[in-house]
């Protein structure tokens, strides 16, 4: 039998879904919009920021970092959660231009104007890079997909489409304020994509997505995810489940596909990665986590991540300035 506070532990996190959506933010975000004009190519190179595009109107390609050419049209947005190189055109095959190497103007802080070729061009393109707070070799991007498209999952999320109809109609406007409204609506239909991915896209048996969709195991992961500095132990997250120590390991491993303390493990590490990477000193990432020495915490990170923990912190560049929270 749970005692109460275990029972309240358990009560804690109803929807683990909605908590672990509450968990994921942007931070440091821009915004481009672009007109052009057939024929027409563009790549972005692959970079830590999510990528994010919207067409406005007309219709484009976009290649994959794979090479599998995907059609976008009018109404449609792509969201490439762990931002991999790809190419955006009006046919397949174009020669690209890097899409850093077009102008810029800036319309109010953090969206652009860029200056991608004609500007009565047939094709408009809204564009965003967007970093998630959390780094994107955590478990959680990994387990994404490449690409996620809106109209592979419009018709089974009714916000979607109404989304995407307020979107299409502030891109093709110069009004007051039409950039920022764009921002905040970009910001909610990357949310809204991510939940109705888990939700209907994925059809995998095990690991995240499965145990979001397992109430009593995504209560699990939610505590661990918002609390990644927490000295976990199986006990303590056998009563978040609600279940014995044996049982609770048991069910874990079967829908997650690792056990507890290797997944307790990797999501610290990928914490401590991103902390590292916003310029976290390493003596203070390994306290934080708990660990007596800095050698033993650089010798679990290298374990977990591969590289050594200083190395990786001389390599990061930092973090945005600023946070739109999905929450």
């Amino acid at each position: 039998m749970l005692d109460h506070s275990s029972k309240q532990e358990v009560q804690n996190v109803i929807d683990p879904l909605s908590e672990m959506l509450r968990g994921l933010r942007l931070d440091g975000v821009e915004y481009n919009r672009c007109r052009l004009s057939e024929p027409w190519a563009t790549s972005f190179p692959a970079q830590e920021a999510a990528r994010f595009h919207f067409i406005g109107f007309g219709r484009c390609w976009l290649q994959t970092s794979s090479g599998e050419w995907l059609q976008l049209e009018a109404g449609d947005a792509v969201l490439l959660p762990r931002g991999d190189e790809h190419v955006l055109a009006s046919a397949p095959g174009l020669t690209p231009t890097p899409f850093d190497r077009f102008g810029r103007k800036e319309v109010c802080q953090g969206v652009f104007d860029v200056q991608c070729a004609d500007a009565k061009g047939g094709t408009l393109a809204f564009t965003a890079s967007m970093r998630f707070n959390l780094d994107k070799l955590h478990p959680l991007l990994q387990m994404m997909p490449e690409v996620m498209l809106t109209s592979a999952l419009g018709n089974k999320e009714p916000a979607i489409p109404h989304l995407l109809e307020a979107m299409a109609r502030e891109v093709e406007l110069d009004r007051v304020g039409a950039g920022g409204i764009l921002a905040r609506l970009a910001d909610v239909l990357t949310a809204t994509l991510i939940r109705a991915w888990v939700e209907h896209g994925c059809g995998d048996t095990t690991g995240w997505i499965a145990a979001v969709r397992n109430p009593e195991v995504g209560r699990v992961l939610v505590a661990i995810h918002l609390e990644p500095d927490r000295d976990w132990s199986v006990a303590a997250l056998a009563r978040i489940m609600g279940v014995s120590r044996s049982g609770f390991a048991e069910r874990f491993l079967r829908v997650v596909g690792e056990t507890p303390a290797r997944y307790v493990a990797r999501v610290r590490m990928h914490q401590a990665r991103q902390w590292l990477k916003d310029g976290m000193r390493v003596a203070v990432a390994a306290e934080r986590l708990g660990y007596d020495a800095e050698a033993s915490f650089s010798r679990a990170f290298k374990r977990i991540i591969g590289t050594p923990p200083s190395q990786f912190r001389r390599k990061g560049d930092g973090a945005g300035e600023t946070v739109a929270d999905f929450g």
